[in-house]
């Protein structure tokens, strides 16, 4: 199985790619975890729909055929760790790739949020963009430590 993490914005501080390489080397071969950045849409005076409708086909053209689409959205379903380890584990008994979409500055067109197969919260907060990724992944190798029985989360 695949967990393709899907970020718009290309450039994140050395910290954050420096633990986004960490996580991401610690999944077992059961389940591969690649990033895949998108370009920004320059501003200008393009307006949020079109700067959201540019950044969208540049989000398509990244996703895997035919997977699971799981987009990052403030007003989607809230998960505890282990809600999130439940999730895991049902994605990987379907096998299919999982695309996971962070969103840019402006967030995501609303018919992309809306078309996608689930939409999660990862916080309550507001994070920056590059913090959202470490926290993902982070999160993420949580879930899958979880059902492997593997010591790194402890309650």
């Amino acid at each position: 199985m695949r967990l393709v993490i899907v970020a718009v914005g290309q450039r994140v501080p050395d910290w954050a790619q420096t633990a986004w390489d960490d996580y991401a080397k610690r999944f077992s071969h059961e389940i591969k975890v690649e990033l895949k950045a998108v370009k920004t849409e320059t501003r200008g005076s393009k307006t949020v729909e079109a700067l959201c409708t540019a950044e969208r086909g540049r989000i398509e053209a990244a996703l895997p055929k035919g997977c699971r689409i799981v987009v990052l959205d403030e007003r989607g379903t809230g998960l505890t760790t282990m809600a999130l380890a439940a999730k895991l584990q049902s994605w990987q008994l379907e096998s299919d790739d999982v695309a996971l979409v962070i969103g840019g500055p402006d967030g995501l067109d609303p018919a992309f949020k809306q078309a996608a197969h689930e939409r999660i919260r990862l916080s309550d907060l507001t994070l920056p963009h590059a913090m959202v990724r470490v926290v993902l992944i982070e999160q993420l190798y949580r879930a899958w430590s979880i059902n492997a029985n593997h010591p790194y989360h402890r309650e």
